[in-house]
């Protein structure tokens, strides 16, 4: 009896793992739907994001096509260290960061204070207003808010200028003088995406208990004490989870819209790393540079989603993982 018990505990396990397996295909099988409308973008997602991985190497590679990927030659970090003392690295950099900075600290912001403004109206008709209104804007083509820009700035006739000489003030080039590029770039962008990112927010306050409005309520509190005491704490680890996505995503600043509003004279404040790897690796062929120059800058993105979210786990108990 005693010799028999130790070849019967091993025997279990197998079984356990078994039936938790055959319980987790019968769930699925039970919403088998869900899973095939979830097929589609796996597929995509496996395609477009984890198959070219295998062709990170020509980072590290003198990638000729006529070689292929793994008959060109190793080179080891020498794209690197090609970018790293080039005379334009740091102004990459700097234009880069500095536009996702400008972005992050008045495109943040703004989407959650716009869905506390629609969680506040109580006018229902005027709510469904405002919200159409600040979510079309999203769905308009970049090539046509680049066009909007250039009629509302035009030096001659755009409405702005008109406005400034009006008021007895000379015209002025915004779109020709690059101290105006990153201002021009992210206030455009925010009033095009800040509804449809408020729409996240305006969902995790609808999440909230009214048990505790009507709390605050009847203790006197008011609508601006409600916002402070309720509002804001109820959704913050909507906030901190967001701010984790924003971060990891500081250095794509994305090339469509800087190359639509870029030009010679504003170069030196519009060339960010996305529109100089679509030069010279689309445009010269220098795929093996511009791999290593993405792959750096993904590093830099990873990095920092690790550091911030592990700050977060550590301050707010909210995290990614």
């Amino acid at each position: 009896m005693a010799g028999s018990s130790p070849s019967s505990v091993p025997a279990s396990k197998p079984t356990s793992v078994w039936k938790n397996k055959n319980s987790l295909f019968k769930r699925m099988l039970v919403r088998y739907d869900l899973y095939l409308m979830l097929l589609l973008p796996l597929a995509w997602y496996i395609t477009f994001q984890y198959v070219p991985i295998y062709g990170l190497q020509i980072a590290f590679k003198d990638y000729v096509a006529a070689k292929g990927i793994m008959g060109s030659e190793w080179v080891g970090l020498k794209q690197f260290e090609r970018f790293f003392s080039s005379y334009y690295f740091w102004r990459l950099i700097w234009n880069t960061v500095s536009i996702s900075l400008y972005t992050l600290l008045l495109g943040f912001p703004i989407p959650i204070a716009l869905a506390i403004l629609v969680n506040e109206i109580k006018h229902v008709d005027f709510k469904k207003w405002l919200q159409n209104v600040t979510y079309i804007p999203h769905f308009i083509s970049v090539v046509v808010i680049v066009g909007m820009l250039q009629v509302f700035l035009a030096p001659s006739y755009g409405l702005i200028n008109q406005l400034l000489v009006a008021i007895g003030k000379e015209p002025i080039s915004f779109l020709l003088v690059p101290e105006w590029f990153k201002t021009l770039f992210v206030t455009s962008g925010i009033w095009q995406n800040m509804g449809w990112n408020s729409i996240i927010f305006i969902a995790a306050l609808a999440g909230i208990d009214p048990s505790l409005y009507e709390a605050a309520m009847l203790d006197g509190a008011s609508r601006f004490r409600r916002i402070l005491s309720i509002s804001i704490p109820g959704i913050m680890p909507t906030i901190v989870i967001m701010f984790i996505l924003s971060i990891g995503h500081i250095m794509d600043v994305g090339f469509e819209k800087v190359l639509l509003m870029q030009h010679d004279l504003n170069l030196s404040s519009s060339e960010v790393i996305a529109t100089f790897i679509f030069k010279e690796g689309i445009q010269k062929g220098e795929f093996s540079y511009t791999a290593a120059i993405g792959l750096f800058n993904s590093l830099i993105n990873f990095t920092l989603l690790v550091v911030v979210n592990a700050v977060a786990r550590k301050k707010s108990e909210t995290s990614l993982w």
